[in-house]
C-alpha cells in the first residue's frame, strides 16, 4: 500500500510539472503569434 501511495504522489508531480511546462509553451506560442501579428500590420501600412 505504501508502494501505491508514493507512486501516485510521484506521479501527482509529474503532471503537474508537465501542465506549468505546456502552460509555458503555449505562452510562448501566443507571444510569438501576437509578434508576428504586430509585424504583418506595420508592413501594412
Amino acid at each position: 500500500m505504501r508502494k501505491i501511495i508514493i507512486l501516485a504522489a510521484a506521479s501527482a508531480a509529474l503532471l503537474v510539472s508537465a501542465c506549468n511546462t505546456i502552460e509555458g509553451a503555449g505562452r510562448d506560442i501566443s507571444a510569438a503569434g501576437r509578434a508576428v501579428s504586430n509585424t504583418a500590420k506595420e508592413v501594412k501600412n
